[in-house]
């Protein structure tokens, strides 16, 4: 289930409002300029299918986001409990950062943390099947997959490199909760 908790960006000891109601949420985001929105999967996929299989699945859709916004390229990132290198990759995103383009993504299966600080406000947000974020360029955030990640995402770009990203140097993220499958 989608759930969304905002903080202040020195506090996070509590939240200054928790939800998850997908309308509550997507309002609350939407009012600082992020777009959230629920999409259906389709049930025919299971957990072991391929990247070529799940973009065969999603490609209208896929289709539709590319005339929405110009995408220029696209990926599936997939992570489960025994991967070898989970730690390293979730070390990785774990850094506060931004994107000189929209960080488009969408979760097939499973589930991940995006936390976004805009302005003076911290905004964790857990992603769940159906879910489609687009971060928008420049707008400071970080993704935490959890100790034993396990989802499946299709990530959309503007650049044709893919997923590059301009660290800040902030130790915030240290700060607030991560994600504890």
């Amino acid at each position: 289930m989608t759930q969304l908790s905002i903080f202040a960006q020195d506090d996070a000891s509590s939240p200054l409002f928790r939800s998850d109601s997908f309308a509550s949420i997507q309002a609350r985001l939407q009012a600082v300029g992020i777009p959230l929105e629920r999409w259906d999967t389709p049930s025919k996929l299971d957990a072991a299918a391929g990247p070529e299989e799940i973009l065969q699945a999603y490609q209208a859709d896929i289709d539709k986001l590319v005339r929405r916004g110009g995408y220029q390229s696209w990926d599936v990132v997939s992570m489960q409990p025994d991967h070898p290198d989970k730690t390293a990759f979730r070390e990785k995103f774990l850094h506060e950062h931004t994107h000189a383009e929209d960080e488009l993504r969408y979760f097939v299966r499973g589930s991940g943390l995006f936390t976004l600080h805009i302005d003076d406000r911290v905004y964790n947000l857990l992603c769940t099947q159906g879910d489609l974020i687009n971060v928008p360029a420049g707008t400071r955030h970080w993704f935490d997959m959890g100790p034993n990640p396990e989802f499946t995402a299709i990530r959309l770009f503007n650049n044709p490199s893919g997923w590059v990203a301009q660290f800040t140097g902030s130790t915030i993220a240290e700060n607030f909760p991560r994600l504890e499958n």
